[in-house]
């Protein structure tokens, strides 16, 4: 179930930019509470505003994907394990980016920071693979 050109440029500018900003707001994050410079809060602040914008435009590729990859792949019967570690991986993030925003329970909010963070570097290392395995399957 290859995607248009177009598309998967998006798809994967748009995981790229989540997992860059995500990984830069980790180290900002961790680099603000030993450091007492300006630049890191500042830092924290931008990357986490790219991010739930990169987040945003994801959510939209996600949901264009559902029709014209994610159900023909299930009909056809194909990549139906790594496409279902994919869509799990992906809901994991939605549902925690979810808690992350809106609840502000401080005992909850650590547990879903780490399950984003941990999904998120998931899905990072899983997309090559699902993709290695699509490809291999079309051959």
């Amino acid at each position: 179930m290859r995607l248009k050109p177009s598309f998967r440029f998006a798809i994967y500018a748009a995981f790229a930019v989540l997992l860059l900003t995500g990984a830069g707001w980790l180290v900002a994050d961790w680099q603000k509470d030993i450091s007492s410079d300006e630049f890191w809060q500042q830092s924290v602040a931008y990357l986490l505003m790219v991010h739930g914008g990169a987040a945003m435009v994801t959510l939209l590729l996600l949901g264009a994907l559902i029709p014209v990859h994610l159900r023909r792949g299930w009909r056809a019967r194909r990549n139906r394990v790594s496409g279902s570690v994919m869509t799990t991986f992906n809901a994991i993030l939605i549902v925690t980016a979810f808690g992350l925003y809106y609840l502000g329970s401080e005992t909850l909010r650590p547990w879903m920071s780490w399950i984003h963070i941990a999904a998120g570097f998931s899905v990072a290392l899983w997309l090559p693979v699902h993709i290695f395995l699509g490809r291999r399957e079309l051959r």
